[in-house]
């Protein structure tokens, strides 16, 4: 099993970097293209395809929603039967730490599943998901207050928010322990 993890963490930028290759290509877009759009360097562009750079959640999102797919493809989690253990999975991380999800499984480009840690006191802004995309948070434990577009909605353990995810969007954990939540990221609408 560590083998398994090990290899998951040195190769994950190597899968992105390869996945993101040929979801560009197949879409007939340019690296220079693709950077424009989406307002990341050619350069990181360069260094995630070639599986030399890890990217950020921030640019993960970037690049789905440049590429209008969903961030599990770039993940390429495909697999008959998957168990998603706690913290033993991939991770991705804001910029900070702040906030580090764990893709737990996604269904054919519909619908994504997510275990998040947000850091006590800890602020993350999401990136505007595409039109049509819904996102469903679950506070597992802790507190959390979810910005959308300025109006904030206060939420404690085992309470459940649904919101269209192409809002700017904002989480804030208002206390002193960390906060783990659960997304579900529905593309059914696009």
């Amino acid at each position: 099993m560590n083998t398994e993890k090990s290899w998951e963490e040195e190769n994950l930028g190597k899968r992105i970097g390869a996945n993101l290759r040929q979801f560009r290509t197949n879409k007939g877009i340019s690296l220079e293209s693709l950077a424009n759009q989406i307002q990341v360097s050619k350069l990181t562009l360069i260094k995630i395809e070639s599986g030399e750079a890890n990217p950020t959640l921030s640019v993960m999102w970037k690049i789905a929603n440049g590429l209008n797919i969903p961030i599990s493809a770039l993940l390429s989690m495909e697999s008959n039967v998957c168990i998603a253990r706690n913290k033993d999975g991939m991770k991705l991380s804001s910029s900070n730490d702040i906030l580090v999800v764990e893709p737990l499984f996604h269904s054919h480009g519909l619908l994504e599943l997510y275990r998040g840690y947000l850091q006590p006191k800890g602020e993350y802004l999401s990136e505007s998901h595409p039109r049509g995309v819904m996102e469903f948070v679950t506070v597992m434990s802790g507190q959390l207050i979810v910005d959308i577009d300025g109006d904030t909605y206060h939420l404690d353990e085992y309470d459940s928010i649904r919101f269209k995810g192409d809002r700017s969007h904002k989480y804030i954990n208002p206390s002193s322990s960390l906060t783990i939540l659960h997304f579900v990221i529905s593309y059914d609408n696009i």
